[in-house]
């Protein structure tokens, strides 16, 4: 079964399952089997990689250039730039960097990691001009929360295609309203760790949803991001199975009888929360 599409704003779609790459390229000793993970995960369908300048220090980009060496347009490819890089003309000198890294011409979607010094109207005026000389697709935003989001779309930053943010089981608080916010305005969430950088895999409150369907607990905590509206879940792994596992999460079908007892177990959020990184 293939992997459900999400729409990006302009009508283009993604995979609802993508490969993150947090915590690669941190040891040349790891480097080999972090490559042939995504090699594993592109060819299992998982073809939108998000990677940023931060990991190791563009050791992850290195990590993903690899990866994808050969194959670029099988690839949706994603980084993010630093905020302390986000100034109009340090964006598009990182930008520059990672496409180097990356061994590409071009990026598909291009984040502001988060929030820093400079005007958002600075790194608009970046990320505009990195498309308007084909360096990058599209652009968005990382743990923007909606008043973010308002401010930015006030300030011409209507072009915005997604915003990645920490989302699982444990971290439910944006669905008390940047999801919906999200889904009005058309721009898509992506969640990193979606399971909880692997905690979920021991929670008991999924082991008995994992066991009527016969699969992980990992692998339900991934399904429940995936079941969710206008979500891209990028988790990250490195060992051959946990990509096959992460790959077959997509074909699970939650019942609502599922979703209630996650629900039993990981309440939803009653009011506003501040938003959560990590």
């Amino acid at each position: 079964m293939p992997i459900q599409p999400i729409s990006l704003p302009g009508g283009e779609t993604v995979p609802a399952l993508g490969q993150g790459t947090w915590k690669m390229g941190e040891s040349r000793s790891s480097h080999d089997a972090e490559v042939k993970a995504l090699q594993l995960g592109l060819e299992l369908g998982m073809t939108l990689v998000d990677t940023a300048e931060m990991y190791a220090d563009g050791g992850a980009e290195t990590v993903t250039g690899d990866a994808i060496k050969g194959r670029r347009d099988e690839v949706f490819l994603v980084s993010k730039v630093l905020p302390s890089n986000a100034s109009r003309a340090s964006t598009i000198a990182a930008c520059e960097r990672s496409l180097k890294r990356l061994g590409t011409d071009r990026l598909d979607l291009y984040l502001l990691h988060w929030r820093g010094r400079y005007g958002l109207e600075e790194t608009i005026a970046g990320f505009e001009a990195l498309r308007a000389d084909g360096k990058i697709r599209y652009w968005g935003v990382s743990n923007f929360d909606v008043d973010d989001m308002e401010e930015l779309v006030d300030k011409g930053g209507s072009a915005c295609a997604a915003n990645q943010v920490l989302y699982n089981l444990t971290r439910r608080g944006i669905e008390h309203d940047l999801t919906g916010w999200s889904a009005d305005h058309k721009i898509p969430i992506m969640a990193y760790s979606p399971v909880e950088q692997g905690q979920l895999a021991k929670h008991r409150g999924l082991e008995a949803v994992a066991k009527a369907h016969g699969v992980t607990p990992s692998q339900i905590a991934l399904a429940f991001v995936l079941a969710q509206p206008n979500v891209i879940a990028i988790p990250k792994a490195t060992d051959p199975q946990h990509v096959r596992d992460n790959a077959a999460a997509a074909e699970i079908v939650l019942t609502a009888a599922d979703l209630a007892a996650l629900d039993a177990a990981f309440p939803p959020p009653r009011r506003k929360t501040s938003l959560e990184m990590i």
